[in-house]
C-alpha cells in the first residue's frame, strides 16, 4: 500500500548498502553523506552548542562519527572524539575519516580511560553516540556495557547516529544496556527498532538523512508504518447509501456489571461510519443497553445470534464475561462464523493457548490484545511480551492465521502467518483510559463491514483510532480524555 512507508531490519539494511556499492557507489561516499546529514541536523537541533563529544566504536557507525565530527569543526565547533577500540578493526573507510580528522586537528582519545571519558563527556554539551550501529544485537559486553552507562550519567543531550546503542534495530528489544538518546538519525530510512518499544522509548526523536541510495534499489520492506493516508481508503457513504451498504456490525459481548463495553463498541462503530449496529447480550443487561443508546438495536442472547450471518462484521469479546457458556460461544463463532470477526476482550480469554481455533477460517479473524492478553494467548508473562513486542505479535499471528493487532503507543498490526508488520504510532498517552479497546474493536469492525479485507480494517481502524485520541487531545487535554470522547472524535477523522 502507497499509505505505508517502509520501515527497515538490519538485513534488509545491509542488502541495500550493498547494491548501491555494487551499483559503483563507494562505500566512502554513503558514509560521507550519513555524517554530513547528520551533522546538519546535530546543528540545527542544537545551534547554540560548541562542545561536542562523539563516542565511537570501530564499525561503520563510528566511521560516521569521524565525519561528523570533521564537519563540525569546518563549521567553527569543537569537537572530540572517543575512540572505544582499537583502530587496526577500523574499515579503510573508518580508518580514512579518522586519519583525516586528526590531521584536521580533532581531538581524538583511542581508547580512553574512564577518567578521560568522564573528563571529555563532561566537558560537552552534547554526546554523540556512535558506538554501534544497526548491525548490533544482543546485550552489550561489560566494557561497553560501562561506556553507555557513562554517557547516559553524563547528563547531556545525546545523539544517536543511525539506532541507538544497545537497541536492536530490527525489532526494537533492548537486552542490557542502552543509550537514551534525545535525537536519532536513522541514515536513509528509520528503522523497525526505532519505532517498537521498547527501542522506539530510548530514540527520543527520529529524524532521516538522505544517504544517496537510489530509490530504484528499494524492494518492499516486511514492515512499514502506517501513515494518515491510509484513512483514504475507508469507504465513505453517498448519496443513495443505504444503511446496510454503509455496514452493519453486531456486537456481542455484555454481562452484569460490563454492560457499557459493547455499547462503547457499537458506539464506535456508528461513529467511524458503519449504517447500522446491533448488540447481543445477556437478557439481563439487555433493558439496561437498549435504554442508554436508543439507535441501537439490541437483542438478548442467544437468540440475537441469528443476526450474526446478515451482520457485515461481527465483534465479540467486549464485557462478555468468562463464564464456561460465554468463553463455549466465543470458540463456536470463531470456528464457524463464515463472516468477518474481531474477537477482543473476554472473546480473547476463550482463545488462551487455543491460538489454533481461527487458524482454519475462510476468512481470517482479527484478534485485538493488549499485553496482558497477548501474554495469555501465548502462555507467556506480561512482562516477555512487553520487552518482544515484535515477536510476540508474529507469533500470535503465526498460530492464529489471523491478523493480531497488539495496543500500545505503537500498535503493532500483524498479517496472518506473521510475514508482514504495521506500526502505528500514537502521541496521545490520553488513550490509556477505560474503555479505549472497546471503542477501537468496534472501528475495526465497522472497516469490515465496509468491506476491507481484515488486515487492512485492522490498520485503518488502528490509525482512526490514534487519531481520533489526537483529536479528542487538542479539544479536552490528555489527561481528561475519555473513550466517550474518542468516539465523538472519529466523524472529524474522515472528514475530506
Amino acid at each position: 500500500m502507497n499509505e505505508l512507508l517502509p520501515l527497515y531490519d538490519a538485513a534488509e539494511m545491509r542488502a541495500l548498502d550493498a547494491a548501491a556499492i555494487d551499483l559503483g557507489i563507494p562505500a566512502a561516499v554513503l558514509m560521507e553523506r550519513a555524517g554530513l546529514g547528520a551533522a546538519h541536523e546535530i546543528m540545527s537541533r542544537f545551534p547554540d552548542c560548541r562542545r561536542f563529544a562523539i563516542v565511537a566504536g570501530t564499525g561503520n557507525n563510528g566511521g560516521d562519527g569521524f565525519v561528523v565530527a570533521r564537519h563540525l569543526l569546518a563549521a567553527g565547533l569543537e569537537p572530540e572524539m572517543l575512540l572505544t577500540g582499537p583502530a587496526t578493526r577500523l574499515s579503510a573507510e573508518s580508518r580514512g575519516n579518522l586519519e583525516v580528522a586528526e590531521r584536521l586537528g580533532v581531538p581524538v582519545h583511542r581508547r580512553p580511560s574512564q577518567a578521560q571519558l568522564r573528563r571529555t563527556l563532561r566537558g560537552a554539551e552534547v554526546v554523540i553516540d556512535a558506538l554501534f550501529g544497526t548491525g548490533f544485537r544482543g546485550a552489550p559486553r561489560p566494557a561497553a556495557a560501562t561506556l553507555i552507562e557513562s554517557i547516559n550519567a553524563a547528563g547531556r543531550p545525546v545523539v544517536a547516529l543511525d539506532i541507538p546503542s544497545g537497541v536492536d534495530a530490527s525489532d526494537g528489544t533492548v537486552a542490557g544496556a542502552a543509550v537514551v538518546a534525545e535525537l536519532t538519525v536513522a541514515f536513509h530510512g528509520p528503522k523497525l527498532g526505532l519505532i517498537v518499544a521498547p527501542g522506539s522509548g530510548l530514540a527520543g526523536a527520529v529524524v532521516v538523512a538522505d544517504i544517496g541510495i537510489p530509490p530504484q534499489l528499494e524492494s518492499p520492506t516486511w514492515s512499514a508504518l502506517a501513515t494518515r493516508s491510509l484513512i483514504d481508503l475507508v469507504p465513505r457513504k453517498h448519496h443513495g447509501t443505504s444503511k446496510y451498504a454503509a455496514g452493519s456490525v453486531l456486537v456481542v459481548g455484555g454481562s452484569e456489571g460490563m454492560s457499557g463495553a459493547p455499547l462503547l463498541a457499537a458506539r464506535a462503530a456508528l461513529r467511524a461510519g458503519a449504517g447500522i449496529a446491533w448488540v447481543a447480550v445477556p437478557a439481563s443487561v439487555a433493558a439496561q443497553v437498549g435504554a442508554a443508546q436508543p439507535e441501537l438495536m439490541v437483542r438478548a442472547l442467544p437468540g440475537g445470534l441469528e443476526l450474526a450471518d446478515r451482520a457485515g462484521a461481527l465483534a465479540v469479546g467486549p464485557g462478555l464475561g468468562r463464564s464456561a457458556e460465554a468463553q463455549g460461544m466465543v470458540r463456536r463463532l470463531a470456528q464457524r462464523h463464515r463472516g468477518s470477526l474481531v474477537i477482543d476482550a473476554d472473546g480473547l480469554f476463550a482463545l488462551a493457548g487455543k491460538l489454533a481455533t481461527t487458524a482454519r477460517r475462510r476468512t481470517p479473524a482479527v484478534l485485538t490484545p493488549h499485553e496482558g492478553e497477548m501474554a495469555r494467548l501465548l502462555g507467556r508473562e506480561a512482562e516477555w511480551v512487553a520487552a518482544n513486542r515484535l515477536a510476540a505479535v508474529r507469533e500470535a499471528a503465526a498460530a492464529s492465521r489471523a491478523v493480531v493487532l497488539l495496543k500500545g503507543a505503537d500498535t503493532l498490526v500483524a498479517a496472518p502467518g506473521g510475514d508482514r508488520v504495521v506500526v502505528s504510532v500514537s502521541d496521545t498517552p490520553g488513550l490509556a483510559t477505560a474503555g479505549s479497546g472497546d471503542v477501537l474493536t468496534g472501528v475495526v469492525a465497522a472497516m469490515l463491514a465496509k468491506g476491507l479485507d481484515p488486515w487492512t480494517a485492522a490498520c485503518c481502524g488502528a490509525v482512526m483510532h490514534a487519531r481520533a485520541g489526537r483529536i479528542a487531545a487538542d479539544a479536552i487535554g490528555p489527561d481528561g480524555i475519555t473513550s466517550a470522547d474518542v468516539i465523538e472524535a472519529l466523524p472529524g477523522v474522515l472528514k475530506p
